[in-house]
């Protein structure tokens, strides 16, 4: 039997796959039982920041209206989406649905196996899965994609095949750039592999027409997203710019200037993803033997995947726990691929660790109480048409307090990259737009990779300490 052929035979019977995806729907609502404690917890900064980002998403002066972030259209659109719905409970609802359609996605692919890893990984807090960002929103995205180009690689009809490759293409392009997170390229890689799986198997000439209906998807998709980008004032050419360029140079200002926590950071990043068992689910692959009806095109595309995930997460440079959630789709192609004794035992750690850190979460929460404190003095304190600037990152205070910001960095990454002398920020303190309210981490607004010189000089002439909470300190324009 061809390699085409037992693709098929695995999939053409709707028997197994319905009793598989009994599994994958409890997986699916153990999935949402984990998260329901979680749905009214505070914004966290990311949060808090895209809504206030989305909220103001038309013609301006900056990327996305009058503020910078290096993150694709659709991600913006999604936070607006949840924004228009009421903030913060909706935002975290829409994150809660991406999970299940990642898990569903994950048990057509392979049944319970992986969709029970899905389930895990999207649901630990050491993955930072909490926190509804690029990385959880674009995993449903890639799963789409690989399903719909193994589907197409399986197919016996053209027609079938072409439409499969060319949904592929879409979602694939959908999951990066285009859309929701730019280094979640992983549904490309898996297509490149099983493109050449293709054209080695079958005529060149059916390979080269999935190729081209998944590339012809693809520009589809990027097309529609950079099209309606544009509507609202994001040009391409400003996307490629913070989406690769702007990336290119923050990898080089972290390299130069990063503090030991940084490193430190990368430490804890590490040993969540061993504590989650990511090390123990590549053992036991290792170790396991392949799937009762899957073929080595997946285990290749795995590997392929997890490849590209591990250097997608160690070249990200900040190192945050949530860099760990692009390795789930390259695990949950290598569970399709494999099984075994230890597979069964690595998929029960995980799924025994992620209930762990979901009971640690609910019992020791993370608060936000200065964020808190700060954002409610200055919503008692402003007035109509007051704005402020939080020096530096943390734009879920701005967004709390209702108010919006005259400084296009609402991130501290970017004002490294973008400002490192502070010119555009000293501009904006001492112009006639300044803002009422500054807030800064500590007395000054000397960090790592700034020189705050002149901004520093216009904050102590122009601006008096009013509060503090935590390491904030809040100043107001005399």
């Amino acid at each position: 039997m061809s390699t085409i052929e037992r693709v098929r035979a695995a999939t053409a019977s709707p028997a197994p796959v319905a009793v598989g995806m009994t599994g994958a729907v409890v997986a699916a609502v153990l999935a949402i039982a984990a998260r329901l404690p979680f749905l009214t917890d505070p914004l966290g900064p990311d949060e808090g920041g895209f809504l206030l980002v989305a909220s103001q998403w038309s013609p301006g002066r900056s990327l996305y209206g009058d503020y910078f972030v290096d993150r694709p259209p659709g991600l913006i659109a999604i936070y607006d989406v949840a924004g228009q719905l009421g903030g913060a409970v909706p935002l975290r609802v829409l994150g809660a649905g991406a999970v299940v359609v990642a898990v569903l996605l994950a048990g057509r692919l392979g049944r319970t196996p992986p969709a029970a890893l899905c389930a895990a990984l999207l649901s630990t807090p050491l993955f930072g899965s909490m926190e509804i960002n690029g990385e959880l929103l674009a995993v449903p995205f890639v799963l789409a994609s690989a399903a719909l180009v193994l589907r197409a690689f399986g197919s016996g009809s053209g027609t079938d095949r072409h439409a499969a490759a060319a949904g592929a293409g879409a979602a694939a392009a959908s999951a990066a750039a285009a859309l929701v997170k730019q280094n979640m390229i992983d549904g490309v890689v898996v297509a490149v592999v099983v493109l050449v799986a293709m054209a080695i198997e079958r005529p060149l000439r059916e390979a080269a027409l999935c190729a081209a209906a998944l590339v012809a998807g693809a520009v589809a998709a990027s097309g529609i997203a950079l099209a309606s980008a544009e509507s609202r004032g994001t040009s391409p050419r400003a996307l490629w710019d913070a989406l690769v360029t702007f990336r290119a140079q923050a990898a080089a200002v972290i390299h130069a200037s990063a503090p030991a926590t940084t490193s430190e950071r990368l430490h804890t990043m590490l040993l969540a993803g061993l504590a989650a068992g990511v090390p123990a689910v590549l053992v036991a692959a290792a170790c396991g033997r392949r799937r009762q009806g899957a073929d080595g095109v997946v285990l290749w595309a795995a590997i392929a995947a997890l490849a590209w995930e591990s250097a997608s997460a160690l070249l990200g440079g900040s190192y945050w726990l949530h860099y760990l959630i692009v390795f789930v789709p390259g695990l949950v192609l290598l569970v399709t691929a494999v099984e075994g004794r230890w597979v069964a035992y690595a998929l029960r750690y995980v799924a025994f660790s992620a209930a762990v850190a979901v009971v640690g979460a609910l019992l020791h929460p993370i608060h936000m109480d200065a964020d808190a404190a700060v954002s409610a003095y200055i919503r008692g304190a402003s007035r109509p048409g007051d704005t402020m600037v939080v020096a530096f990152g943390h734009p879920n205070i701005v967004a709390d307090a209702g108010l919006q910001s005259p400084y296009d960095n609402p991130w501290s990454l970017p004002v490294r990259v973008r400002d490192p002398h502070l010119d555009g920020l000293a501009a904006v303190l001492r112009g006639s737009a300044a803002p009422r309210w500054v807030v800064v981490d500590g007395r000054s607004l000397a960090t790592w990779g700034v020189d705050p010189a002149a901004a520093q000089h216009v904050l102590d002439t122009e601006y008096r300490l009013v509060d503090s909470a935590g390491g904030w300190h809040v100043f107001e324009h005399e």
